[in-house]
């Protein structure tokens, strides 16, 4: 079964400690994602941000923490668009976590196990 979750209720924020810019924004996931799940929601955020005027001070990297997306360093004129980019970025990475596991291999799993088994390597001489 393909590998979904999705955004449960309300953005909150918290302050972020002195001297650093914006707030920390917290959103509740369906689920705690897998590192694979995480790691695409954090590139097609990246990707649905890319030219957006205000977002200098916003951190992408292991925004997956739980069962939390988490975020640091919005800015208050960046929010609206990044509610947007959020939703749509947890949406094409379920799709493409759902075309993942339909198998884009060559051959079926089965057929490459039997190929693996005609060469016995055991570590031997």
């Amino acid at each position: 079964m393909p590998e979904r979750h999705s955004i449960v209720g309300r953005a909150w924020g918290e302050p972020l400690p002195a001297g650093r810019v914006g707030a920390r924004l917290r959103v509740a996931l369906s689920g705690s994602p897998s590192a694979r799940w995480s790691l695409d929601l954090s590139a097609r955020l990246t990707n649905e941000l890319t030219g957006e005027p205000a977002i200098g001070h916003l951190r992408l990297n292991d925004i997956v923490q739980g069962g939390e997306i988490v975020l640091e360093g919005v800015e208050e004129p960046e929010a609206p668009n990044l509610a947007c980019a959020l939703r749509r970025a947890v949406e094409t990475t379920n799709e493409a976590c759902k075309e993942r596991r339909r198998g884009t291999g060559n051959m079926p799993r089965g057929r490459a196990s039997a190929i693996a088994q005609q060469c016995p390597v055991d570590g031997g001489p």
